[in-house]
């Protein structure tokens, strides 16, 4: 924080105030030390319901339907069917297509060539994946140097690219380097990481086989649009001026990923970008949410699957397009409203 204020940053209290943008500490949803998943809060305050059945450990082939109704899932392991009136996927951007392309919900050649019955021509199932994607610069520390390693996360640059068609497209973070998480051993080095925040480029998610014990293949697309790359180069300047100011440079004995032998230039960082791009693990939009399921739409404005009775999809791969942030409370808030609507009788 420091070393960004003698940047030129300004500095914000709580990055989730509208309009946010500078550094400040990382929003974190912990109390006592401990983050507080939906399994810690809203499932361990409903897991003594009597209309409660918890599975763990159970793997799902597909939804079964009855002509156009979900009618309950197919499990592989165990092999059991179980029925219900209403049926809810919430398995996650990768796991509710997949399950919907087993149970011939998706793209209708696709489907036949894997010898999959076709039970609604959804052409965007597992299509427009989106993902935010992450580089890491890494720094070895200079000798007598010392960086506190927990909390592991703790601190947060937000920006907007030259290029940025949002308030803000761009998020810096350090992280202590060869610390695991809630361990106390000392860091050996410290990561800048650089995460585009709002990606235009497109990937997918497809079948291999109908076999569900078998993964999706999928390709995240990453800079498939023209000005994604330009946006996280600038990022990772960003994040290299950083390292070169002080108080930050003092900790610096050299940086070594991607290596001060690779010059600011577009082509050397564009390259080393390519090389070592990873994922901020936020995928979204593969079985996203619209009026026409012929231009992509999955579900409608509920979460209703098209063309099928009785079928929702409740999880982030409904969102249209990715936020700005972390998906984690945005998904909590999609699942919650979705959830209000499924309540009401009219659904």
């Amino acid at each position: 924080m420091e070393t960004c204020i003698a940047a030129g940053y300004p500095t914000v209290f709580d990055h989730n105030t509208p309009g946010a943008i500078g550094v400040g500490p990382v929003p974190l949803t912990v109390r006592d030390g401990m983050r507080q998943s939906t399994a810690l809060t809203y499932l361990a305050a409903a897991r003594s319901r009597s209309n409660l059945t918890i599975r763990g450990g159970v793997l799902v082939d597909h939804v079964k339907c009855e002509g156009q109704r979900a009618v309950g899932v197919q499990l592989a392991n165990p092999a059991e069917t179980i029925a219900g009136k209403r049926i809810i996927l919430a398995a996650g951007a990768y796991g509710s297509p997949t399950i919907l392309l087993r149970s011939g919900l998706g793209p209708a050649d696709d489907l036949r060539a894997l010898g999959v019955t076709v039970r609604a021509d959804l052409p965007g199932v597992g299509r427009t994946l989106i993902d935010h994607p992450r580089f890491a610069l890494d720094f070895a520390l200079r000798p007598g140097a010392h960086v506190e390693p927990t909390p592991r996360v703790q601190t947060m640059l937000t920006w907007r690219s030259t290029r940025a068609h949002t308030d803000l497209d761009l998020h810096v973070a350090p992280l202590a380097s060869n610390v695991a998480f809630g361990e106390q051993t000392p860091a050996t080095g410290f990561s800048l990481l650089v995460m585009l925040t709002k990606p235009q480029s497109q990937g997918h998610l497809r079948l291999r086989s109908s076999d569900p014990s078998a993964t999706p293949r999928i390709t995240p697309g990453y800079f498939t649009h023209p000005d994604d790359l330009p946006r996280l180069i600038e990022g990772a300047r960003m994040a290299r001026q950083l390292a070169r100011t002080a108080p930050l440079k003092d900790l610096v004995a050299h940086e070594s990923v991607p290596g001060e032998h690779i010059v600011d230039t577009d082509e050397a960082l564009g390259a080393a970008l390519r090389a070592g791009i990873g994922t901020y693990h936020h995928p979204v939009a593969t079985c996203r949410m619209g009026p026409d399921p012929h231009t992509g739409a999955v579900v409608d404005a509920q979460g209703r699957v098209h063309g099928v009775e009785g079928l929702w999809v409740i999880d982030a791969s409904i969102m249209p397009t990715i936020p700005a942030a972390n998906t984690n409370l945005p998904t909590i808030m999609v699942a919650e409203r979705c959830a209000a609507w499924f309540m009401d009788s009219s659904c």
